[in-house]
């Protein structure tokens, strides 16, 4: 995934970088409304109704995850992930970097330029560098919630 996933699902969806959870619900349930595979009794028009129907709840959902108002919901978990956990794993593939902290959570960088991936590998993955250059600079979206602590 990559920034291009985020341009062509909000193109999708008629949305913009300002559109707020709000209008992006109701942009979703007008194009779900419209392309409905029930609306359709033709099997080919059904058919495409389904594709089509399928690229806007992916693109619904994807935009939810990586919104600023999801993002201030989850603050306090993503903040304590990133002061208190280690990056024990990483990915990196067109310009997406994917983290794995230690408390089980696992977040996904999008637009994250080859020179700073290179530099944060040669920081070893450290939390220090990723919290100055990657976590607050791109868009994320939030993969796996943190592990619940099973002490007891």
């Amino acid at each position: 995934m990559s920034t291009k996933k985020i341009l062509d699902s909000r193109k999708l969806l008629s949305a913009t970088a300002k559109t707020d959870l709000k209008e992006l619900n109701a942009l979703y349930k007008g194009l779900m409304k419209k392309h409905h595979p029930d609306r359709f009794t033709e099997e080919a028009e059904r058919a495409e109704a389904e594709e089509t129907s399928k690229h806007i709840i992916d693109a619904y959902h994807f935009l939810v995850s990586i919104h600023p108002e999801t993002h201030a919901t989850n603050k306090e978990e993503f903040e304590r992930t990133a002061t208190t956990s280690v990056i024990s794993d990483w990915r990196y593939k067109s310009m997406t970097l994917h983290l794995i902290f230690g408390d089980g959570s696992e977040y996904e960088y999008f637009g994250v330029p080859q020179n700073v991936y290179n530099k944060f590998v040669n920081n070893n993955g450290n939390l220090r560098f990723a919290r100055r250059h990657i976590l607050g600079v791109f868009s994320y979206r939030r993969i796996k919630k943190a592990a619940e602590n099973s002490e007891g």
